[in-house]
C-alpha cells in the first residue's frame, strides 16, 4: 500500500497509507494529512489514487507545491518522489508489499523466516553508549536533530543508510555521501559525536 512518510529538517514525524482514494493535505486539522505550519495553506494539496497510480494535485495554494525540487500542478508521483511543502519533506513509497509479505520474501530469500531483516544498531561512545535500537520500523532516525541525522530505510533487499543533513558523517572511517548506502553486519557508523555498530541477526 503506498504511504507518505512526512519529514522535517530530516527528522521523520508521521507516516500515513494511502487507503482513500482521495487523501487531502493541509494546515486545517479536518485535513488527512495535517501540516500545523503558516507555510501550509488550509487546504494545500489532494492525493488521488487511479489504481495502483497516486496524482499529486495542488489545490492553488498560497506557496506551491513541490516534486523533487520542481513547482507542480498536477504530477503522477512515481517511488521515491520527494513532495515539498514548506520546509515539510513528504516521501512517497509505492509500498504494494505489506510488512508480512515483505518479511516472507525476504525469509524465501534467506530460508529462515525467523532471522529475516532482523537488525539493530548499538552505540558504541558518547552519551547513549550501551544502547540498542531495533530497526523494526520502514524508517528509522538516528542522530541529533540540528546536529547530524541519517535515516536506515528497511527494504526487500535489506537496510540502506542515508544523510539526513548535518555533521561530517562516517561509515567504516569513509565520509558519507547523500546517496543511500546498503549496510552490512558489523559496519561502524559516526554520526554527531558517536560510534555505532550495525547489526544484522
Amino acid at each position: 500500500m503506498p504511504k507518505m512518510i512526512v519529514s522535517i529538517d530530516g527528522v521523520v514525524i508521521k507516516e500515513v497509507q494511502l487507503t482513500k482514494d482521495k487523501t487531502t493535505l493541509g494546515r486545517r486539522p479536518y485535513n488527512d494529512i495535517v501540516i500545523d505550519n503558516l507555510a501550509v495553506s488550509g487546504e494545500h494539496a489532494i492525493l488521488e489514487l487511479a489504481g495502483s497510480d497516486v496524482y499529486l494535485e495542488d489545490l492553488n495554494s498560497t506557496n506551491g507545491t513541490y516534486v523533487n525540487g520542481k513547482a507542480a500542478k498536477r504530477q503522477l508521483l512515481r517511488n521515491g518522489d520527494s513532495v515539498e511543502v514548506g520546509k515539510y519533506k513528504i516521501k512517497f513509497v509505492a509500498d504494494a508489499i505489506d510488512e508480512a509479505q515483505e518479511r516472507a520474501v525476504a525469509a524465501d530469500a534467506t530460508g529462515d523466516e525467523a532471522n529475516a531483516l532482523q537488525a539493530s544498531i548499538k552505540v558504541l561512545s558518547g552519551a547513549a553508549a550501551g544502547r540498542e535500537v531495533p530497526l523494526t520500523k520502514t524508517v528509522t532516525t538516528i542522530g541529533k536533530p540540528g546536529i547530524a541525522v541519517a535515516a536506515i530505510t528497511r527494504g526487500e533487499r535489506g537496510f540502506v543508510i542515508q544523510i539526513q543533513g548535518g555533521g561530517n558523517p562516517a561509515l567504516n572511517g569513509k565520509p558519507l555521501g547523500d546517496d543511500p548506502v546498503p549496510l552490512k553486519n558489523g559496519d561502524l557508523i559516526e554520526l554527531a559525536g558517536s560510534q555505532m555498530q550495525f547489526v544484522q541477526s
